[in-house]
């Protein structure tokens, strides 16, 4: 998404559609060279038996502008539709039961005292001890950053963290809580601290304002979007748009070189380079780094710093007859301390409209992540084993999925760990180095769909020349 992103902002500004500071020259030209037989990258829609099935993100929040304004662009915005409106929420699971995400509670603080009192997710030990946080001294102003971890359980204890604000992380970022880096992931909670003090001081001194805070209002359903027939439908269309002579297929990249002030780009199979005046790159880090390695080792070395998880994602479709309890809500999340072998499931015909048959229901079960990547190796059979057995426990399924679909992404979720933001300001300021070479892509500023869109966007502004991607 993030090299579609910017081709389409490449081909506006070629196009005169100036936009932007940086103008091209009427003979600027452009390729989107894809190493797949596909475009997408990890965005793909499957069709079977009824059910829409997609192999990753199945939706993205609209806080940040980017996606829904390419969809505009592309002529796509009529196609994406919110949520379901009934039953918006989300269950945690404790002691193989499930309960419900208290209300107003977001990632990381409660922004209404009664549901907190009254869920059963927490004993009145670590409600009280939430009640607390208001007492608590914040660190120092030296201190820049914090592990999630940490600052978690300093601000509100671990039970709370434990039970309700790993589990809801988790199923975002797939990550080490102890690792992750708070001012790289959810910043606003550290400045939070900074200017009140306390998280819950200044939710309150937000709502009293009238403003809507980090942690204000739990989860903000109606601000996420989906494409209504599937994230490839968006794809295709974003291509349509694009000509297609430019866009070069099962064009993987084997070498880069920088000759002259130019840049040489060789791909599988080429006996001679194509020679551009400037590049985005948008692959993974550590793929970057390897293109890159004699270009500027120091820039290689800093994109190998950054981690990848991986995670499998399997989808599974029953008949709702197959369900005891019938699955409610949006999904659920599953705390790393209740010893699951899954990370979460999305309901995702609970979600959105045509994703499964009328007598039907289709989940997809996260499996893996940073804490626990061995289980994301496993064969299909033992993942959907694992998968049955789950389900049977927390929703008294019996018999066999109508269908079954496993997605595989081997290190694919880079890891925003402690020292991140410093990593990314390192990379381009080396970068800036090498005239005509910008990186895009989910490793630097943030992993949704949203982010890849600006972060392609921004790339494309930045050469402001003839440019060919």
């Amino acid at each position: 998404m993030t090299g579609l992103a910017a081709a389409v902002r490449l081909q506006e500004l070629a196009s005169g559609n100036q936009e932007a500071e940086n103008a091209f020259p009427p003979y600027a030209t452009w390729e989107l060279w894809e190493s797949r037989d596909r475009l997408g990258g990890v965005l793909q829609t499957e069709h079977a038996e009824g059910f829409l099935i997609e192999r990753s993100a199945d939706n993205f929040l609209n806080q940040i502008p980017a996606a829904y304004r390419l969809a505009e662009r592309v002529g796509f915005a009529d196609q994406l539709i919110a949520p379901n409106t009934g039953n918006r929420r989300a269950s945690v699971v404790r002691d193989g039961k499930l309960h419900p995400v208290p209300d107003g509670f977001m990632l990381m603080a409660p922004s209404a005292i009664a549901p907190m009192w009254r869920t059963k997710l927490l004993s009145w030990e670590a409600k009280l001890r939430m009640a607390g946080e208001l007492l608590v001294e914040p660190r120092s102003k030296e201190i820049d950053d914090e592990s999630l971890a940490s600052f978690a359980i300093r601000r509100f204890g671990r039970e709370a963290f434990e039970r309700l604000i790993q589990p809801l992380i988790g199923g975002i970022y797939t990550a080490d809580p102890w690792k992750l880096s708070l001012r790289a992931t959810l910043p606003r909670f550290l400045d939070m601290e900074r200017e009140h003090g306390s998280l819950l001081r200044a939710i309150a001194l937000n709502r009293s304002n009238g403003h809507a805070s980090a942690g204000q209002s739990g989860a903000r359903y109606n601000q996420f979007l989906a494409p209504r027939h599937g994230m490839s439908s968006w794809i295709q269309a974003i291509a349509a748009k694009l000509p297609r002579e430019q866009i070069k297929l099962q064009r993987s990249v084997t070498r880069i070189e920088r000759v002259n002030h130019e840049w040489h780009v060789w791909h599988h199979g080429a006996e001679h380079p194509a020679i551009f005046d400037a590049l985005i790159i948008t692959a993974p880090a550590a793929k970057t780094a390897e293109l890159l390695a004699k270009v500027s080792p120091a820039l290689s070395t800093e994109l190998r710093g950054i981690p990848y998880a991986g995670s499998s994602v399997v989808s599974v479709g029953y008949r709702r007859d197959q369900f005891a309890r019938p699955p409610e809500g949006f999904g659920l999340v599953v705390p790393a301390v209740e010893g699951r072998r899954i990370i979460a499931v999305s309901h995702s015909s609970n979600k959105f409209p045509g994703r499964a048959p009328d007598d039907s229901v289709l989940l997809r079960v996260f499996v893996g992540g940073a804490l626990q990547p061995e289980l994301a190796n496993l064969p299909d059979d033992e993942l959907l084993r694992i998968t049955e057995d789950e389900l049977r426990e927390l929703y008294g399924l019996q018999g066999s999925p109508r269908v079954m679909l496993v997605a595989r992404w081997e290190r694919a979720m880079p890891q925003y760990h402690l020292g991140h933001v410093e990593r990314v300001a390192r990379i381009e300021a080396l970068t800036a180095k090498l005239p005509g070479l910008a990186l895009a892509g989910a490793a630097y500023r943030g992993v949704g769909i949203p982010q890849c869109c600006a972060e392609g966007e921004r790339a494309a502004e930045l050469l402001g020349l003839g440019i060919r991607v």
